[in-house]
């Protein structure tokens, strides 16, 4: 497994506890609590795999922009969080930034 892919899942596994610890109404729904702890155990163990090869800065900066990106995303879709046409520019310039370290990365 390479570390930018390890650096993805531990983003995506972020945007799963972020949304779990939303679902689980301050840890009182037991499933979404386990959800929680599940995926920030999988999100943690995924971001320091891909240490080995990443700058650290880089990646918690990669890992915490994917985490932003599709937790608001997920907020938008799910929860009818505002979707204004700035803030998708934003959440599209984000992207663009999580790509730009990458790419300067390697």
């Amino acid at each position: 497994m390479t570390s930018w892919f390890a650096l993805t899942l531990a983003g995506l596994f972020e945007i799963g506890f972020t949304t779990c610890m939303k679902l689980s109404d301050s840890f009182t729904q037991h499933i979404y609590t386990a959800g929680f702890l599940l995926c920030a155990v999988f999100s943690f163990y995924f971001l320091s795999k891909s240490l080995a090869t990443i700058p650290l800065g880089t990646a918690y900066a990669v890992w915490t922009g994917i985490g932003a990106f599709g937790t608001a995303i997920i907020g938008i879709v799910f929860f009818k969080d505002p979707s204004s046409t700035a803030r998708m520019i934003l959440l599209l310039l984000l992207i663009g930034s999580i790509l730009g370290l990458k790419f300067i990365a390697d």
